[in-house]
């Protein structure tokens, strides 16, 4: 099990939605920022250490409800859970500053559509507007920041689905494994991902090399 979880736990995309709660909560930091409490630099964007310890809270949390009393502190270390977490981040960024430079963004339409088929803003199944002004107002955000951050995941999300078309299929004989159909397509479905998963690590590596990035990582110890 843990070798799975430390799998799993490598890439960006697997904590992908817990990273970007932290943008909704904390925003994306920007040049303009101070040098105080910065935990990494990617490119023109920063990450604060409050950005980063809501998004360490949010995977402890996940990883806690998910594994009980297994996750407990020598698994935390193994896994390199704080470690895990701030690469995220800068993969995240990354992805953004990729997305910029390929053109890759979403209209206003596309962004609508998102926001009214969020499920915390639907009241009986459809989108409620006090509903959404009253979530945003409880999480202390405006409407303008919230959808901001919400444009900025579904780029980041865009931009890691087009890596992920690169990702060959694995080759292998199926023949000899002694499993039925719907284990032979679980197989097959785990292998693709774990090409998915891989294709988008090497793309966030390779363009780390074209930027400019430090790591304050004593901070986060």
């Amino acid at each position: 099990m843990l070798k799975l979880m430390r799998h799993h736990a490598k890439y960006f995309y697997v904590l992908f939605f817990i990273v970007i709660l932290s943008f909704i909560f904390w925003g994306v930091g920007t040049i303009d920022q101070t040098n105080g409490g910065i935990v990494a630099e990617v490119g023109k964007y920063k990450i604060s250490q409050e950005e980063y310890f809501r998004a360490y809270d949010n995977a402890f949390k996940f990883y806690k409800d998910l594994y009980k009393e297994k996750f407990d502190e020598e698994m935390q270390k193994k896994l390199k859970l704080k470690d895990t977490v701030l690469d995220s981040l800068i993969g995240n960024r990354v992805l953004l500053l990729a997305a910029d430079e390929n053109g890759i963004t979403v209209s206003d339409e596309e962004l609508n559509q998102a926001i009214m088929s969020e499920p915390a803003f639907l009241k009986n199944g459809v989108f409620d507007k006090q509903v959404y002004e009253n979530t945003l107002r409880l999480s202390r955000l405006t409407p303008e920041l919230y959808e901001s951050m919400k444009r900025q995941e579904l780029i980041i999300t865009r931009m890691t689905r087009l890596i992920e078309l690169s990702a060959a299929a694995p080759v292998i004989d199926m023949a000899n494994v002694p499993a039925d159909e719907q284990t032979l397509k679980a197989l097959r479905d785990a292998m693709m991902n774990d090409a998915k998963d891989k294709a988008v690590k090497a793309y966030i590596e390779g363009y780390k090399k074209t930027l400019k990035i430090k790591e304050h990582r004593q901070l986060i110890s």
